[in-house]
């Protein structure tokens, strides 16, 4: 089910790894006349051991990423003090959220405004305010999860308004593609309609997370406005299942 590390050649590689992404970030970044430091790089462990998530954080990665709630909850106590920042970022089933809001610092892959009223509710219930990003389903792919471009203004001011929530901008998951245009015009589509809504929904939240690209087009995410990568298999290698 996870990558089996367990030799110091094996923990290099890690660290190489990391070296390559930082360096690859800051390239693209310097390419798109944007400074690095404005780009946060999120190490997503889906499959990947505590042991290995451990050596990533003492190496300087500060915020990780989990698909699933179950995985995320069994790591937690094994992760290095202090606790990372963590956000959930795959598919979030309603009665799954009362499991996760003291647990996570941010919901990446708020769906529909059902979701959004759960979260809203277990986040009074608890005391506490949860940060969130609208996924948005850029690429309109029936398969995929994400909201339809055409119900994400409409989505985004009812969120906006609901206790216990702070709207803080969107996320997506272009389509597969081997064409680099294709790929960057579906992030430029997505920072734009970033833009716009940043623009319309000023006063009433602050947007500020953009998170766009992971190990196979982070460059041209970054290229396109992105301000988190989120990074897996690049990092640890192919995930074995």
């Amino acid at each position: 089910m996870t990558q089996n590390f367990s030799t110091d050649e094996d923990l290099s590689f890690l660290k190489d790894n990391l070296q390559e992404v930082l360096e690859s970030i800051q390239n693209a970044a310097v390419k798109a006349n944007r400074s690095p430091d404005s780009i946060r790089l999120m190490a997503v462990t889906k499959t990947v051991k505590p042991l290995y998530i451990n050596y990533m954080l003492s190496n300087g990665i500060g915020l990780i990423g989990e698909n699933k709630v179950q995985e995320l909850l069994s790591k937690v106590e094994f992760f290095n003090k202090p606790v990372p920042e963590m956000h959930i970022i795959g598919h979030l089933q309603s009665n799954k959220v009362r499991k996760i809001i003291d647990t996570v610092d941010m919901i990446q892959s708020v769906d529909s405004i059902s979701l959004a009223k759960e979260i809203s509710r277990q986040a009074a219930l608890h005391e506490k305010s949860m940060d969130i990003l609208l996924e948005v389903n850029i690429g309109s792919e029936e398969a995929k999860t994400g909201l339809d471009i055409r119900d994400i203004n409409e989505t985004a001011f009812a969120v906006s308004e609901m206790e216990g929530i702070n709207l803080k901008g969107l996320m997506c998951v272009p389509p597969i593609s081997d064409s680099e245009s294709e790929t960057r015009g579906y992030f430029e589509k997505t920072r734009r309609l970033y833009d716009e809504l940043s623009s319309a929904l000023k006063g009433k939240c602050e947007f500020s997370v953009l998170s766009m690209g992971m190990s196979g087009d982070y460059v041209h995410a970054i290229a396109e406005g992105s301000n988190l990568v989120r990074v897996g298999s690049a990092l640890f290698g192919a995930r074995r299942y």
